[in-house]
């Protein structure tokens, strides 16, 4: 999964800071028991000084050498004997002076193998959450708090059923996708509708339910990702330019790309490749997309092109939204 630097850095410092927080936890539960049972404190000191006692054993000629290190072992042997037996007569666990890990299942590497442990992995999906909450509203955007009764009952003759019907269908398709990603049998889903009903809100019950399960979610509007792109383009040095390189790279990569509100940015030329290469690149690598916009199929084509178009309409899952505008409704209650 692709985290962005920052994530990755925020998580690794938290995991720096909690094995810190452990081995001073560790030292200061050593030191009490040293004091309460001194004869494990000397135990301690004499098994610290195996390694050089070893070296010097080794050094020496002859059949000595074996008989001086087979001794070793028995008297380091007999002292682990001896400091777990005192341990466990004055009520503490026999390795309470031991130096363990935090995180048994990497010995707090962070990685077990190829694979990111659990205990960064954790922190990542912390960070990942807490960076959407600071660009969508995740307080109390969920599955469950959507407001079907904001949209009306009465039959659409134009659609043959009404809003509320359609969009207690899209509730259902929209859960069932972030809760079952990556296995809902539509990678991506273009979410199309007049304003205020409702596109954003799902999207981030979307992001939140996937970033949850620890994958990589990018949300940005459509408008920023298209300037970064332009600045990956022009830019050439500085930070800005290799920040701006970095978030192209992640729009690609990431396991789930949310672009919201595309056809509000300025169109031009470069945006309409940029916009190409995010659709089909993302589809070429088999990543999932969700798309909002106040444009539907037909309005997508003629604001940028025909193969976007049929892209959208052939590998996406097209989700149209009936009904008012809900901060409308909202301000009129």
């Amino acid at each position: 999964m692709s985290y962005s630097p920052t994530i990755l850095a925020r998580a690794e410092a938290r995991l720096k800071q909690a094995q810190e927080a452990h081995r001073r936890q560790q030292a200061q539960q050593q030191a009490a028991i040293h004091q309460a049972l001194p004869r494990t404190a000397e135990i301690d000191r004499r098994l610290r000084q195996t390694a050089p006692r070893i070296l010097a054993a080794s050094l020496r000629q002859g059949a000595n050498q074996e008989g001086a290190l087979a001794a070793l072992r028995r008297e380091n042997l007999a002292l682990q004997e001896e400091a777990r037996a005192l341990l466990t007569q004055a009520g503490y666990p026999a390795d309470a002076l031991e130096d363990t890990p935090l995180c048994p299942l990497c010995g707090d590497r962070g990685w077990k193998g190829a694979a990111m442990c659990p205990c960064r992995g954790d922190l990542c999906r912390q960070e990942q959450i807490a960076e959407l909450s600071s660009l969508l509203d995740l307080g109390d955007q969920s599955f469950q708090t959507f407001r079907l009764d904001y949209y009306s009952d009465q039959v659409d003759p134009q659609y043959g059923r009404s809003p509320r019907e359609a969009m207690a269908l899209i509730l259902r398709v929209c859960r069932q996708y972030g809760e079952g990603f990556p296995q809902y049998p539509h990678r991506n889903l273009f979410l199309y509708g007049a304003p205020g009903l409702g596109k954003t809100f799902l999207s981030a019950c979307i992001a939140r339910t996937v970033a949850e399960k620890g994958r990589s979610v990018v949300y940005d509007t459509a408008a920023n990702v298209f300037a970064r792109f332009e600045e990956k383009k022009f830019l050439r040095y500085g930070e800005e330019a290799r920040q701006a390189g970095e978030d192209t790279r992640r729009y690609l990569a990431c396991d789930l790309l949310i672009l919201d509100d595309l056809g509000s940015e300025f169109t031009s030329p470069f945006v309409q490749a940029a916009l190409y290469q995010v659709v089909n690149t993302r589809l070429i690598d088999g990543k999932h997309t969700v798309i909002s916009s106040n444009l539907d199929p037909e309005g997508i084509r003629q604001r940028y092109s025909a193969q976007v178009a049929s892209r959208l309409q052939g590998e996406y899952l097209c989700l149209g939204f009936l009904g008012e505008d809900i901060r409308r409704l909202r301000r009129g209650r």
